[in-house]
C-alpha cells in the first residue's frame, strides 16, 4: 500500500449526495476519493429542485446555466376528477430549478473534481470494513484505506443492506412508470414552460407528475400507491392514465416520446443504521421517500452537507472514529425525513389536495406553512402545520 492509496475520506456514490459531501470536504483541504460504479452522464429520474437547496449550491460554487436548467416558480396540485386545482408559489428568496439529471449530475461531479476530489468512475466496491482504527475498501480495480467512509450509494444503500437495517415503508408509492417527451410545442404547454411549475395530478391509484424541462421537454411519470398485480405493471397502465388526463392530452398533442416507458420499484424505505464507527450515510442511502413533494435531491444534498460539516470538524480534532459522531445531528435528519414522510402519508390517506390544499387560501398562516414544507424549510421550528404532523398519531408509529 502506497500513499496514493490512502485518503482522509472515501465516498461511495457519485450522485448529488456523494458529490456534495466530497466537494465540501475537499474545499476544507481533506484528501477525498469518490468511487462511482457508473459513468457520467447517466440517466436518472428526479428532476425537480426545492428552493432551500440553493444555499448549498452556493457553497458548492454551482452556477446555473438557464439554457439547460429551467427556473421553477411553483407547484400546482390538480384533482381533475373533482375539478380542484391549487397552486403554491415557491420562488422567492431562493430560486429553484427543474433539471435534467444527466446534465445536472455531470455538472456536480465535474465540480467535485474542480475542487480537488479524486473521482474514480466505473469502479465497483466489492468489500468494505469500518474498524475502530481505519476504513478499508476493496473494489474491482484496487484497494484503499481511509479515515472515514461516507455511503452515498442511493437506494442501493450499501451499508444499510450490509447491516440488514433497511425497512420498507409500505403505505406510500409502490412503483413508478415514466418517460420523457420532446417537441412539446402545443399552445397548451406554453404556460407550463413559462412558469416552470411542477404539476401533480391526483388519480385513483396514485398520482402523475409533470415536470417541464429546458428546451420544451417534459418528464412525465405515474406513481402507483394501490396494490397492482405484477402482470398489470406495464406501459399500458401508464398510457391509460395519460389518456384519461385532459391536461396531459392537450399538453402532449404532437409531442415526441424520447424513450420507451421505464419502471422503478423498491420504493420508500428507512435505514435504522445511518451512522456508526467511521461511517455515515447521506441521501437515499439514509432513507428514500415517495417523490410526490420532490424531496429526493434536496434531502440528499442537505444530509450530505450536515455529514460533511460534522466530519470536517472531527477530522481536524482527530475524533472521527467516535461512534456517536452523528448522534446529535441525526435528530435533525429525523425531523426533516419524518416531516416529509408524514406529509406524503397525508397526501395519500387524508385527501390532502381536496380537503386541505383547496381551502388553504382561507388561512394565510396555513398556506405559508404548506409553502414552507414544499420549499424545504424543515428546520426553522416555527411551522405550526409541521408541528402538528410530527405530533400526530402516525408520528408515534414511525420506525427510526
Amino acid at each position: 500500500m502506497n500513499k496514493t492509496d490512502t485518503f482522509d475520506v472515501i465516498i461511495a456514490g457519485g450522485g448529488p449526495a456523494g458529490t456534495t459531501a466530497s466537494t465540501l470536504l475537499a474545499q476544507q483541504g481533506h484528501r477525498v476519493l469518490l468511487i462511482d460504479r457508473d459513468l457520467h452522464p447517466r440517466f436518472h429520474i428526479g428532476e425537480s429542485m426545492l428552493p432551500m437547496a440553493e444555499p448549498v449550491f452556493e457553497r458548492l460554487g454551482i452556477m446555473w446555466d438557464k439554457q439547460h436548467y429551467l427556473p421553477k416558480n411553483g407547484a400546482e396540485f390538480i384533482d381533475e376528477a373533482g375539478g380542484v386545482s391549487v397552486r403554491f408559489p415557491l420562488a422567492g428568496e431562493h430560486q429553484p430549478y427543474q433539471v435534467e439529471r444527466a446534465s445536472f449530475d455531470l455538472m456536480m461531479i465535474n465540480n467535485a473534481e474542480k475542487h480537488g476530489v479524486i473521482v474514480h468512475q466505473q469502479e465497483t466496491i466489492k468489500e468494505f470494513n469500518c474498524s475502530p482504527d481505519e476504513v478499508s475498501i476493496r473494489t474491482d480495480k484496487a484497494r484503499y484505506k481511509g479515515r472515514y467512509l461516507i455511503d452515498a450509494t442511493g437506494r442501493s444503500a450499501m451499508t444499510g443492506r450490509h447491516n440488514g437495517s433497511i425497512d420498507r415503508i409500505e403505505n406510500l408509492g409502490k412503483f413508478s412508470l415514466y418517460t420523457h417527451y420532446s417537441k412539446v410545442d402545443s399552445d397548451t404547454a406554453t404556460p407550463l414552460f413559462n412558469s416552470g411549475d411542477v404539476k401533480i395530478i391526483s388519480v385513483d391509484i396514485g398520482w402523475l407528475w409533470v415536470i417541464p424541462l429546458a428546451g420544451r421537454r417534459l418528464s412525465v411519470g405515474l406513481v402507483v400507491q394501490k396494490e397492482i398485480a405484477p402482470a398489470d405493471r406495464d406501459p399500458s397502465l401508464f398510457e391509460r392514465y395519460m389518456a384519461n388526463s385532459p391536461l396531459l392530452t392537450a399538453v402532449l398533442q404532437g409531442a415526441q416520446r424520447d424513450f420507451d416507458i421505464r419502471a422503478e420499484a423498491d420504493f420508500s424505505f428507512t435505514n435504522s443504521s445511518r451512522h456508526g464507527v467511521r461511517y455515515a450515510c447521506c441521501g437515499d442511502a439514509s432513507g428514500f421517500l415517495d417523490p410526490v413533494f420532490s424531496s429526493g435531491v434536496f434531502l440528499a444534498i442537505k444530509t450530505a452537507e450536515a455529514v460533511a460539516d460534522r466530519l470536517h470538524q472531527a477530522l481536524i480534532e482527530g475524533n472521527e472514529g467516535a461512534s456517536d459522531l452523528h448522534y446529535q445531528g441525526d435528530e435533525e435528519y429525523r425531523i426533516g425525513f419524518d416531516s416529509m414522510r408524514l406529509f406524503v402519508e397525508r397526501f395519500y390517506h387524508s385527501g390532502l389536495v381536496r380537503n386541505l390544499f383547496s381551502v388553504s387560501d382561507r388561512s394565510e398562516e396555513l398556506k405559508k406553512d404548506i409553502m414552507g414544507l414544499l420549499a424545504g424549510d424543515l428546520w426553522s421550528g416555527n411551522n405550526a402545520f409541521q408541528h402538528k404532523l410530527l405530533h400526530s398519531r402516525q408520528a408515534g408509529d414511525l420506525k427510526q
